[in-house]
């Protein structure tokens, strides 16, 4: 994602008290081609995101989406909204969910409420945004339950591989392009790392 803009806006210069986003304030935001996601009570917005990002995300959802169809063990979906609290509203890039998972957790707006098994973040440039991914994400992904989460750079073409250890999401590998991709989490899943960034 590109140019997140944490609005982290004081309610006056002068006042300590940090304004609290819930779900429902994002419903009365203008209509715009932003995205918005809220993470611990703060607003982020990110805007149109670069060709390469989108380009990865795109390659990594079919692989991971052809694996799904074929084995029938779950669902593979872009940019799915993801609510876990009134504080915590996420978009992330890619999720894959188990059957099991989406007939517990989907509801009738079409939204997760619970953590999906696998959730893929793309990086795009930017302190911010690597900061957002790496540390905020990770942090709620881990704290929510998520089994695997999984960062590409298609900057550097590689792709670093958390997954829960001891109830808390941790590297496991940073695999780079002539390496292949795979999970316990996904079995007979693999997918050459190259090719998300071809």
């Amino acid at each position: 994602m590109t140019n997140p803009n944490p609005i982290r806006g004081k309610m006056n210069p002068t006042t300590e008290a940090q304004i609290r986003w819930t779900t429902s304030d994002l419903e009365l935001l203008p209509e715009s081609s932003n995205r918005y996601e809220i993470i611990d009570g703060e607003l982020f917005v990110t805007k149109a995101l670069h060709w390469g990002h989108q380009r990865a995300t795109v390659r990594l959802a079919n692989v991971l989406d052809t694996w799904s169809l074929e084995t029938n063990l779950g669902e593979t979906v872009q940019a799915p909204g993801v609510i876990f609290s009134d504080a915590d509203n996420v978009i992330p890039d890619v999720v894959w969910i188990s059957r099991e998972r989406l007939d517990l957790y989907l509801d009738n707006a079409g939204h997760l409420t619970a953590a999906p098994e696998l959730i893929v973040e793309v990086l795009s440039a930017g302190a911010a945004n690597e900061r957002r991914d790496r540390e905020a994400k990770l942090k709620l992904y881990s704290a929510r339950g998520v089994q695997e989460y999984w960062i590409l750079d298609w900057q550097q073409q590689q792709v670093e591989v958390y997954r829960r250890q001891q109830a808390a999401l941790s590297l496991a590998a940073t695999l780079f392009a002539a390496d292949q991709l795979s999970s316990p989490l996904l079995p007979g899943f693999d997918c050459a790392v190259a090719r998300l960034f071809l």
